[in-house]
């Protein structure tokens, strides 16, 4: 009898161990999005002089790697990216100073210079660039100019789709439609649609939707992002950095700052956010790599058995 009181009793114990043990471990995926500020030839101001169809300067690319080494992300979202060239090129310096981005995927829409892009340390189980995404802007037919970039990638709680956005500037086309906020507010539109085809049930999907929206939360390109009609397609993350602020553009010549730059993501996915929150990156290098600043979120997926 004595023995088996003594078995119970380290049955029981062994018991009260497991429980401290966790099951799993929660897996965890950053997935951030950054205008890169025209990686690839530009007409720029430089040192010796205006210049034509000029590269990056050295100096702002290693400004640019030592950010996205900081970021970590295990997706980046990137726009203002040259041709496939540039693309290899980021690619292969960021490999050289040990921040290895196997994947990666560039869309090919109607702008030849300023492309959308993802590099990815998590195999890509699709990518869709969608650069058939029409709407009528002023009685003609147009195709939103970057187009959309689909990538879906694995996690433990079923995959998660990455959209990729960079909306027209500000820069003025026509002046019937100032700092081309109708154009905008269309092409938003279109790929909220295009979103939609995809998930037509956003409570139930699990998507993100991010990039340089070229405008505020406050408008009407953000406002068609987020819903059609009653249907809530995906919210808008908050941001600040560490202190607070929430700009991610600035706009040199008039040294003004504004958020451009947003992570919107599915109501199905909204309580995987780390926090409650995106992050803007207000780290080193961050004022000399590009214009704007990079935006982050971090997903947390249950455990892993």
């Amino acid at each position: 009898m004595k023995s088996l009181t003594l078995w119970l009793r380290l049955l029981g114990l062994l018991g009260w161990l497991a429980g401290m043990i966790p099951a799993g471990r929660t897996e965890v995926l950053t997935i951030a999005t950054y205008n890169i500020e025209n990686y690839g030839p530009a007409n720029r101001l430089t040192e010796t002089g205006y210049r034509k169809d000029y590269p990056k300067p050295e100096a702002e690319k290693r400004a640019l790697r030592a950010v996205i080494r900081a970021l970590n992300a295990d997706v980046l979202v990137l726009q203002e990216m040259g041709p496939q060239v540039y693309l290899d090129e980021l690619r292969r310096d960021l490999k050289t100073e040990g921040i290895d981005y196997p994947h990666a995927a560039l869309a090919a829409a109607g702008d030849a210079d300023r492309h959308v892009a993802l590099l990815s340390r998590r195999p890509l189980k699709a990518v869709t660039t969608h650069a058939d995404l029409a709407f009528t802007y002023f009685g003609a037919k147009e195709n939103v100019k970057r187009g959309l970039l689909e990538g879906t990638v694995a996690t433990a709680e079923g995959d998660v789709t990455i959209f990729a956005v960079h909306l027209k500037s500000r820069f003025t086309d026509r002046p019937d439609d100032v700092m081309s906020a109708l154009r905008r507010t269309a092409e938003a539109a279109a790929i909220r649609d295009r979103v939609l085809q995809r998930f037509p049930r956003p409570a139930e999907s699990r998507f993100v939707l991010l990039g340089d929206c070229n405008d505020g939360k406050a408008s009407k390109p953000l406002e068609r992002l987020r819903t059609r009609g009653k249907t809530v397609v995906a919210e808008l993350l908050p941001a600040v950095d560490s202190r607070g602020e929430s700009w991610t553009h600035a706009f040199r010549r008039d040294d003004t700052y504004t958020r451009v730059d947003h992570i919107l993501v599915s109501p199905g996915l909204r309580g995987a956010v780390q926090g409650g929150t995106a992050r803007v990156f207000d780290g080193e290098g961050v004022r000399q790599a590009s214009d704007h600043r990079p935006v982050a979120v971090t997903l947390h997926f249950g455990t892993k058995k």
